[in-house]
């Protein structure tokens, strides 16, 4: 039961729920700002607003309890409307087929299993004051960004820029939160990036944004305590896609001389989690799980963009030779039962990264699925192996922050095992 399609082109332009909900962003982040900067002293080292006539502009007063809830209520009321017109939009685009109500359904169980887990990382992003939301890093829709502060202030602290995944369609900020709050808890701020999603953009668009996003933690992650001698990029699934075609993309512009607010000597390692970065190999795949090729092809902007836009056929280019110079070295990170994006899309782009002489390796963790790595595994607590390697590579070569990761307790468990059991089982992903 297939409903009229319209063309994508159409679908791009912002509409009147669009502008409504930005708006409402712009007013919201002047308003949180009143809450937040009371603790500025730790979080901007001591930069202060400059009026027009260029005089520090008098302290914020203090939101009270009423204020601030109806603060966090208005901003969750925002972010909830958002996603559900952009998800009624695409339906109205691509139709309900059986696959997607199945599919749908699914998740709709699997968010259910997990809730338990969700509440608690909800309470933390939306009351703590470690987190600062939607700081503005362009003029496009949906240009924010959350950052993810560490809670102990005692000097710049290394930073990682997360992009996150959902199929280019349903990624979003937030759902880096729980991945942030851990981080930050080891002394890594974490500044998770927000992006426009079919239909509001296209892929172009996707990596334009989070390019932009780049560029702002780059220039301005100093004064909220980052180091920018320190600055790790990490994506998963759609999001290691996104950011990697950012990261050669941008390689290509310094190559060439182009001018450019951000250079990718500033990234000192790239993380590719569970990512695909060949879109020609996974057309017919991501058709048969549901991502059906006209729409996948509408995402990349038509068949013939699929090599312009797929990181691993990219920097095998002639014309890219000096640009693969310039990148940093890359992780990538695979789950062996990954059926969502299989595991020798991993493979395959390290194979060819090391080609062309690019520092690259690749961690395959065996039986892990698409979500384990990155929902299931935190979410049970204790230990796991992407998160420790994660930190290993980012604390290399600090004595004392190795010495505290030995030593740091173990993360505790969020979601009851026969939970996860259960939505390992149910995943659509």
């Amino acid at each position: 039961m297939a409903m009229a399609t319209k063309s994508p082109e159409s679908l791009a332009e912002p509409s009147i729920g669009f502008d409504r909900s930005e708006r409402f962003f712009e007013s919201e982040n002047l308003v949180a700002s009143a809450s937040e900067n009371r603790s500025a002293v730790g979080v901007n080292n001591g930069c202060r607003r400059r009026g027009v006539a260029g005089k520090a502009s008098p302290p914020l007063p203090p939101l009270s309890r009423q204020q601030l809830f109806s603060t966090v209520f208005r901003h969750a009321a925002a972010e909830a409307y958002l996603i559900t017109h952009l998800t009624f939009k695409l339906l109205s685009f691509h139709g309900v087929g059986y696959r997607w109500m199945i599919r749908l359904f699914a998740l709709g169980c699997y968010a259910l299993l997990l809730m338990p887990g969700f509440v608690q990382v909800g309470y933390y992003y939306f009351f703590s004051s470690q987190v600062r939301r939607s700081v503005v890093y362009g003029d496009q829709p949906r240009n924010r960004l959350d950052l993810y502060l560490p809670q102990h202030s005692d000097g710049q602290k290394p930073v990682l820029i997360f992009v996150t995944g959902g199929a280019w369609i349903i990624g979003y900020k937030a759902w880096g939160s729980l991945l942030g709050q851990q981080l930050a808890e080891r002394d890594i701020m974490v500044a998770c990036l927000d992006y426009r999603n079919f239909p509001q953009g296209t892929i172009s668009d996707m990596v334009d944004d989070v390019s932009q996003g780049i560029s702002y933690v780059c220039s301005h992650i100093a004064k909220y305590g980052g180091d920018p001698s320190r600055i790790y990029l990490m994506g998963q699934s759609a999001g290691a896609h996104i950011a990697a075609c950012a990261i050669v993309q941008q390689a290509v512009k310094e190559s060439d001389g182009e001018s450019i607010s951000w250079s990718v000597s500033q990234i000192k390692s790239y993380f590719g989690v569970s990512g695909g970065y060949n879109l020609l190999d996974l057309v017919e795949h991501f058709h048969n799980r549901g991502l059906y090729s006209s729409t996948f092809l509408s995402i990349m902007e038509g068949e013939k963009s699929l090599r312009n836009f797929s990181p691993e056929l990219m920097i095998q280019e002639k014309s890219a030779r000096k640009a693969v110079s310039l990148l940093p070295p890359i992780i990538l990170y695979h789950g062996t039962a990954d059926y969502s994006i299989p595991w020798n899309a991993s493979k395959d782009f390290v194979d060819a990264l090391r080609c062309v002489g690019v520092d690259a390796e690749l961690v395959l963790y065996d039986g892990k699925t698409h979500t384990d790595l990155f929902l299931q595994d935190p979410l049970r607590g204790g230990k796991d192996q992407l998160f420790e390697n994660v930190i290993t590579v980012i604390h290399a070569g600090d004595e004392e922050a190795l010495a505290k990761d030995a030593i740091a307790p173990p993360r505790r468990r969020l979601v009851p095992e026969i939970l996860l059991m259960l939505a390992r089982e149910i995943s659509p992903f």
